[in-house]
């Protein structure tokens, strides 16, 4: 039973949030009232067992929780609001897994130009992929009361402007465009994070959402080329990690695992969207995954070519790290080794930088800085995967002495 609850809290989360908020017209009301369904289903399944339609019966005690929350502690500001729910709360049942899906909307809800980008993207994160103020914090390189403080900023602006929940008119597009693509690629790197076992739900869930939205909006380049990365990168999941659930790194992947007929279609949508000459960055990433694809080796060279042109896009650490990265494996380890020394003031939080740098450190031959960085990049390890990797390497370079 709460194997099957926690599956639920964590595929279909989103999906329930969004069809109550489509009807509470409140973030934080659709939030705390879900939990208190949640928590009812833990005590009630284990008395009668799984009822037949889980997720109906979930958004339905929702709705009663949200109610009864409404007639507690209605307050004068949101009286009318309360009024419309109660009105036609009661009749509201729902009795089977066919829950519309509003999620589209809610995304674009919580990307309203309103809010900073960096707000949208994490109300995004919190709300429809159900990610915990921890994992989002870590995916922004912020401390955990920080973005606890951003989040509860964000809802009290959409209450307090009273933000449509729609999709925008196509003329509001551009603006949102960006946000709205973050968030998938970060509900999609935060599936990988958690690695195979947990994370595929999350991947998943990013796939659907590239592709309602490339099915929404057709012809928009960047759109394609997020929907290219993801599709490309997904389709080496098989490869990820071996029977014991440690980390491979992509150069020592079994590319007989990768799904090749998943890379081609990946493939198919980057040339549809770089035959539209308006580049982007997303288009840049998508190329970057599929050169990594293309014969027996990855093209460090071509890799390094390509992330000069993404640092023009995105002049951030971490494209400067993976950029530093690429051109180590082209042959310019000293100059990579440079950029991370310059880099690492930005990035230490982030256990790639020190993974990274661990690896450089062992080619370069200074095994004491390396050790030292593996270390770092270790307690930093986001998953057991990672860490069982990242173990594996420090304890290698222990033996060398």
């Amino acid at each position: 039973m709460t194997q099957a609850l926690n599956r639920l809290a964590r595929e279909d989360r989103g999906r329930l949030m969004a069809a109550l908020i489509a009807r509470l017209r409140d973030f934080q009301l659709a939030e705390d009232a879900l939990q208190d369904a949640m928590e009812s289903a833990v005590s009630h399944w284990s008395r009668s067992g799984i009822p037949s339609s889980p997720l109906g019966w979930l958004l339905r005690v929702a709705y009663r929780k949200a109610l009864d929350r409404i007639r507690s502690h209605r307050t004068a500001d949101r009286i009318g609001d309360s009024l419309l729910v109660l009105a036609g709360g009661e009749a509201h049942e729902v009795e089977t897994d066919e829950i519309p899906d509003e999620r589209l909307r809610l995304i674009f809800t919580c990307c309203h130009p309103a809010l900073e980008q960096k707000s949208q993207v994490a109300l995004t994160l919190r709300v429809v992929a159900g990610l915990s103020t921890a994992q989002i914090a870590r995916a922004f390189l912020d401390q955990e009361a920080t973005m606890g403080q951003r989040l509860s900023r964000a809802k009290a602006k959409i209450a307090a402007a009273r933000i449509r929940y729609a999709v925008p008119e196509p003329a509001e597009w551009p603006e949102r465009l960006a946000a709205v693509l973050a968030v998938i690629y970060l509900v999609f790197n935060a599936g990988y994070s958690a690695g195979p076992q947990r994370g595929n739900g999350l991947a998943q869930e990013a796939l659907y959402l590239c592709a309602l939205l490339d099915r929404l909006r057709p012809g928009e380049a960047e759109i394609e080329g997020c929907l290219a990365l993801l599709v490309i990168s997904h389709a080496r999941r098989a490869a990820r990690t071996d029977a014991g659930g440690q980390t491979i790194p992509l150069g020592q992947q079994q590319r007989g695992l990768w799904k090749t007929e998943e890379i081609a279609a990946g493939a198919a949508v980057l040339e549809r969207a770089l035959a539209r000459h308006a580049l982007g960055p997303y288009q840049l990433k998508a190329a970057i995954a599929a050169c990594h694809c293309e014969g027996e080796h990855s093209d460090w060279a071509q890799i390094a070519l390509l992330y000069d042109r993404l640092l023009a896009f995105e002049p951030t650490p971490v494209v400067r790290l993976n950029r530093a990265v690429a051109h180590a494996e082209a042959g310019a380890l000293d100059a990579a080794l440079a950029e991370l020394e310059d880099i690492a003031p930005g990035l230490q939080g982030y256990q790639p930088f020190f993974a990274a740098q661990a690896e450089l450190l062992v080619r370069k031959g200074l095994h004491a800085r390396a050790r030292t960085a593996y270390e770092t990049a270790l307690a930093l390890a986001p998953s057991e995967a990672d860490a069982a990797w990242l173990a594996l390497r420090l304890g290698r370079l222990a033996d060398k002495g």
